[in-house]
């Protein structure tokens, strides 16, 4: 292994449409496990302008019979899960609205062959399915045990959140994204070669791309890391 070598790591917001997309799916996740703990979900959604799409594989008691039979008001329920998680993430512009934004619902019952999959008895881990799963390992670089680079990536954009959500910081938006780049010798963060945020900010907050109050709200939150 080299003993120095530059490492980047990136981090996005609550609101750019991947992050977007991830909590849309968690709370249909969620709605179906609190209706049914033995509910299997494979939900994936997508979102563009003003427009929200569910598709997948679903099965659960008091949602959806194997049918494709939806219980009464379950549709409805998945509606406002999905515009209340639009609306808590903060998005109520033109071109992405939780009240106004267009919702196609195109999940349907698991497939026959996959469930029989999932549910076959036997002393054995089980899934939702066909979906993934994604591992790690710790890091000591950070109380955290997440690697600097990510750790302090995900700080910035939490610590503008917090500013965007409770009006301390009117001109921000939902979508930003961070970069961290640290130099690292002998295994050891050792310095900060690049740092990059990106943010949405309010119609008409900054007149110009060079105005240096940009530049300066922005340098306190990677300052303050």
């Amino acid at each position: 292994m080299r003993s120095e070598f530059i490492f980047t790591s990136e981090s996005v917001s609550e609101g750019h449409p991947d992050k977007v997309s991830d909590q849309i799916s968690d709370a249909i996740v969620d709605l179906f496990l609190a209706k049914d703990p033995e509910a299997r979900v494979a939900c994936e959604t997508l979102t563009t302008t003003n427009r929200v799409v569910l598709a997948g594989e679903v099965r659960g008691k008091g949602m959806i019979d194997t049918d494709g039979n939806w219980a009464p008001g379950a549709q409805e329920e998945i509606q406002t899960a999905v515009r209340e998680t639009v609306k808590n993430i903060g998005y109520e512009q033109d071109g992405f609205h939780w009240q106004n934004l267009t919702f196609e619902n195109h999940l349907h019952p698991q497939s026959a062959h996959i469930a029989q999959g999932v549910d076959e008895s036997g002393n054995k881990d089980e899934g939702a399915g066909d979906q993934g799963i994604m591992f790690g390992y710790a890091s000591d670089e950070t109380p955290e045990l997440m690697p600097a680079t990510l750790q302090y990536s995900h700080q910035i954009l939490k610590q503008m959140a917090t500013d965007r959500h409770s009006g301390k910081a009117p001109f921000l938006e939902p979508d930003s994204k961070s970069q961290v780049t640290l130099r690292y010798v002998n295994e050891v963060p050792v310095e900060a070669v690049a740092l990059v945020v990106s943010t949405q900010h309010a119609p008409g907050y900054f007149k110009d791309s060079d105005n240096p109050a940009l530049y300066e709200e922005l340098r306190d939150y990677v300052m303050g890391v």
